[in-house]
């Protein structure tokens, strides 16, 4: 675990892990990160030596607004490389980070290599969604897109979703600005054509109002679009959240409206609340890592690490490798 990362760092990532470990007791984790910070806050939470936890010094940290280039480059020893490192030697079954996005990618890229028949890994997360929830990536790693990089998304996408979900056979979306087969761009055509012919459970294109439905399971797009999409989503939940906060507010009525209302209210926001579905994937990578969002809580930290033993228990990397193999060799390439 990259306990330096993110916008709070060991304040958010040490209670968070210790708590896990505490619900868990198969679970072992490794701390990387400035070693004195680290023995200073797990001793005022209380936590002694312990045989499932562990941590490792590393001397360097990556900073939110560092360059990707700069942290592969110059940050050899920083907690996050240090982290992934140890995935690649095998020590680690899986790194969770919540920090600079782009050289986590750059860094996991470099240090794990991407599966056979990967040319790109992807960003995937899952959203809520009217029915359960929906599987989408890329959300923001890959911009410049061939129709062959979506069809990829596609795979990956529908063995993660297949693996967690428990789904033998789940439905795939390529999003698109209309459902018929004359809209779209070129690649975006051409991968429909791709994923049509593959023997995939491919529905077609959908629209950006079907993600939300939970019309399909797996939902792809480049990563601009998947980004644009997600912070959208995010910015509207806040707009949401304050117009309900205001009206609530404006009269004493509304006040005695909203004490009635708060049981609802508490359901309705435990549904949607994004810290429950806190933890992206970096699929096609020869290992398990785990994008946080960076200014997650313990909870939304917490639940990141459990995207990640799932995905370990899962066998997530392995699926994918063999999902691809199989289309390669169904293909002829």
């Amino acid at each position: 675990m990259d306990a330096m990362g993110g916008d709070h760092g060991p304040s958010v990532t040490v209670p968070a892990a210790l708590k896990l470990m505490e619900e868990t007791p198969s679970l072992s984790i490794i701390l990387v990160g400035n070693r004195e910070i680290l023995q200073q806050l797990l001793e005022k939470h209380g936590a002694g030596p312990h045989a499932r936890l562990q941590i490792v010094h590393a001397s360097q940290q990556v900073e939110m607004d560092d360059l990707p280039s700069h942290a592969l480059r110059n940050k050899r020893d920083s907690s996050m490389r240090v982290a992934i490192n140890l995935v690649k030697e095998g020590s680690a079954q899986a790194c969770v980070s919540a920090g600079n996005t782009g050289a986590l990618m750059a860094i996991a890229r470099f240090v794990l290599k991407t599966l056979p028949g990967v040319d790109r890994p992807a960003i995937c997360t899952a959203l809520p969604a009217i029915e359960g929830h929906v599987h989408v990536l890329d959300l923001g790693a890959n911009v410049d897109l061939s129709p062959e990089h979506l069809f990829q998304f596609a795979v990956m996408g529908a063995e993660l979703a297949s693996a967690v979900d428990g789904n033998p056979s789940p439905s795939i979306g390529l999003l698109n600005i209309g459902e018929e087969e004359i809209k779209g761009n070129e690649v975006v055509k051409e991968a429909g054509r791709l994923l049509a012919e593959s023997g995939l459970n491919y529905a077609g294109f959908v629209e950006g109002d079907d993600i939300f439905k939970g019309s399909v399971d797996v939902v792809v797009c480049d990563g601009f679009v998947g980004n644009v999409m997600l912070k959208t989503t995010e910015g509207v939940g806040r707009l949401i959240a304050h117009f309900l906060r205001q009206e609530f507010r404006r009269t004493l009525l509304s006040r005695l409206a909203a004490l009635v209302a708060k049981p609802v209210m508490n359901r309705l926001r435990a549904r949607i609340d994004h810290r429950t579905y806190n933890g992206a994937s970096l699929v096609g990578l020869r290992g398990i890592v785990i994008k946080s969002h960076g200014n997650a809580d313990s909870f939304s930290f917490g639940n990141a690490i459990r995207e990640a033993m799932l995905e370990v228990n899962k066998g997530v990397p392995g699926k994918i490798e063999a999902r691809l193999e199989n289309l390669l060799v169904g293909s002829g390439a």
